[in-house]
């Protein structure tokens, strides 16, 4: 292969879009990597995978959606809130509040429906119960949180971050360093009329 057969091969239509789909791949998977895991570690905020349809269509089953925690003052009618169906257990729904009141002991409950259910919840929820406020979802990244748990999330994205930033880095250095040798091998640049004086 010459010189130039070289340098075309790294600057021709199909390197360029191999070169963008890299890049657009490595800022996909980076943009992943904040939204899952760097911005809700940074807030305090936890992620819950919706398993079933009673939050469709806001929430359909597959969601991610981050909680963050939230003072009860700053509940408010219409907030989707992440709760422990009993107080101290880990089980954890996400439904909606429709309504707040005070119960005997001077408590503030609250009744929450999901969006795709016909009527409220049956037993009201208590502020101890609830663990914060949906912040922000994401559509499907919820199978992919229940796959890969804890440690492994991070390990595995930050490697596919790193494979793709360090494919998409030599592409880029491989074109230009093709670039200036075809440069160098252009009539009348001055290593070429140097070489010809020569002979």
């Amino acid at each position: 292969m010459t010189d130039s057969e070289s340098a075309d091969e790294h600057t021709g239509p199909l390197w360029w879009i191999r070169s963008a789909l890299s890049w657009a791949l490595l800022l996909s998977m980076s943009a992943v990597l904040v939204v899952t895991i760097v911005i809700p570690v940074a807030a305090g905020a936890d992620r819950f995978t919706v398993l079933t349809g009673s939050m469709q269509p806001t929430y359909p089953p597959g969601t991610l959606i981050i909680v963050k925690p939230v003072d009860s003052k700053d509940l408010r009618l219409g907030d989707a809130i992440t709760y422990q169906l009993r107080p101290g257990e880990p089980a954890v729904v996400t439904h909606r509040i429709v309504a707040s009141s005070q119960n005997a002991r001077g408590e503030r409950t609250y009744t929450t429906q999901g969006d795709a259910n016909d009527t409220p919840d049956t037993e009201p929820v208590v502020a101890e119960q609830v663990n914060g406020k949906v912040w922000y979802s994401i559509p499907y990244l919820g199978y992919v949180n229940n796959w890969l748990t804890g440690q492994q999330r991070a390990w595995t994205i930050g490697a596919l971050v790193i494979g793709l930033f360090s494919y998409a880095l030599l592409l880029t250095v491989g074109s230009v360093r093709d670039a200036r040798r075809s440069r160098r091998q252009e009539p009348g640049s001055e290593e070429t009329s140097h070489h010809v004086a020569q002979l």
